[in-house]
């Protein structure tokens, strides 16, 4: 067992980390900017270091000052969370040769599913149903041009190396096209460092359904049931729930046994998710694997009693997962809104700044917030702008919205402007009640609904 870890991360998925650490008898180092030397996790960490400047490529996503620090504090493992180098096969490798555990898939396994293009043959190979697109990737745009007329308009141009929404953008004719893939290419060589783009067919209105996974290093895999991630505001997700109103049984039986045999294809370790998407004819296209913890993580604990985290340690310290596909059941409906540090009316601008005021929902059964803020923390313009994640659950899906409606209610953040009173909106609206949306939900309904106010 582990005696110590260090989170190579910051903000709240670093204080969920080091939770779960205390509670397993685990020490934990925190690793900070010179931003964030008071930020909670530096604060609750048993030992803090810095590693650099406030700009992530100068800490956050410095190995070399990473692995020093891990190895200053006498840190047998790392886990990287997610963001950051969560999925970068190079700092894997880095800590293997350090004698340094890294708390997430092999080196080899984060490169074959991390290359988008490379990850469709390989589920192509899996049987694992995958959206039509191009076999590899688009060497010139010539190459991109005649993929497009093999598909048929719309399509979209996507980064190879891609995430978060990078590298992505919609081609609904060829006159766009070549100014969407030099913008594509572009982008993804900035937030990347790797230009390579593939195609696919642009599915519209489509569900976004990802299937949380685990697998140990006895060949064991399995799933803990689905998340529908379709409200997305420019590809980011902005609410969470699991299970989907959109599947029945079978789908969701079909769709969990598909992401198990994708994730047994290339031999997965620790917690993953396999992203596909669900079309209006019940048909499911495998998108992505994210080979890390995602940040809706929370959701699928609360309707399964399972901590994913805690399991991804164990993992890491080479136990076999402590159950099977059967001692699995989704029990209740759950539902995450994320809190971000932006105006929505300001078309979602950052909203950088000290918090004056707190006030956190609570006081009740089904009620989760996963957070690294406080009364005088002042918010660095630095870093992502998620500033707290709520999590209710409710034994139907009614009680979990009629739950969040009455946390965001109480929910007072004062000195910054944030979403708060727009995920309101998307909870009170009449379809997203009915459980009917899709990914073109937020942009096509509630922004339009908000028109006079953003």
């Amino acid at each position: 067992m582990f005696s110590k870890i260090l989170i190579a991360n910051r903000g709240e998925i670093a204080v969920r980390i080091i939770r779960a650490c205390r509670e397993m008898g685990i020490e934990t180092v925190a690793v900070y900017s010179d931003v964030d030397q008071e930020c909670l996790h530096a604060q609750l960490a048993d030992e803090a270091i810095c590693i650099g400047p406030a700009k992530s490529s100068e800490s956050y996503l410095n190995m070399q000052n990473i692995l020093s620090a891990a190895v200053a504090t006498g840190a047998q493992a790392i886990h990287p969370g997610f963001g950051f180098l969560a999925e970068n096969s190079t700092f894997a490798s880095m800590c293997e040769e350090c004698n340094i555990r890294f708390i997430g898939p092999k080196a080899t396994v984060i490169d074959a599913m991390g290359n988008k293009a490379n990850a469709r043959a390989l589920m192509t190979a899996a049987g694992v149903p995958v959206i039509p697109g191009s076999s590899g990737v688009l060497n010139t745009l010539e190459d991109a041009k005649n993929e497009a007329r093999r598909l048929g308009y719309p399509v979209m141009v996507k980064a190879s190396a891609g995430g978060g929404g990078k590298g992505i953008r919609v081609v609904r004719n060829e006159e766009a096209l070549e100014k969407a893939y030099a913008a594509a290419k572009s982008e993804t060589k900035a937030a990347f460092g790797d230009d390579s783009l593939y195609m696919e067919k642009l599915i519209e209105h489509a569900r976004h359904i990802e299937i949380q996974i685990l697998g140990d290093s006895f060949g064991n895999v399995v799933h803990l049931g689905e998340r529908d991630c379709s409200l997305q505001r420019r590809n980011q997700k902005v609410l969470e729930e699991c299970p989907s109103p959109a599947l029945d049984e079978a789908t969701r039986k079909a769709m969990g046994e598909a992401a198990v045999r994708a994730a047994k294809a290339v031999g997965y370790e620790s917690a993953g998710t396999i992203e596909f998407l669900y079309d209006r004819q019940g048909k499911f296209y495998f998108m992505e694997m994210n080979t890390r913890i995602q940040v809706e993580h929370p959701v699928t604990e609360m309707v399964t009693g399972i901590d994913i985290v805690k399991e991804q340690i164990r993992i890491a310290e080479g136990n076999p997962l402590p159950f099977a596909q059967e001692d699995i059941h989704l029990r209740g409906h759950a539902i995450e809104c994320r809190i971000n540090a932006e105006d929505p009316d300001r078309n979602f601008a950052p909203c950088p700044g000290t918090i004056d005021y707190l006030l956190v929902p609570g006081g009740c059964l089904g009620v989760r917030i996963d957070s690294a803020i406080y009364p005088g923390y002042t918010i660095p313009s630095f870093y992502d702008s998620m500033i707290a994640k709520v999590i209710t659950y409710g034994n139907t899906r009614k009680e979990a919205i009629e739950k969040m409606r009455r946390c965001l209610y109480e929910f007072v953040i004062s000195g910054i402007q944030t979403n708060i009173e727009f995920q309101e909106r998307i909870l009170t609206n009449a379809q997203y009640q009915k459980g009917i949306f899709d990914t073109d939900f937020l942009s096509g309904v509630i922004l339009k609904e908000s028109k006079g106010s953003l």
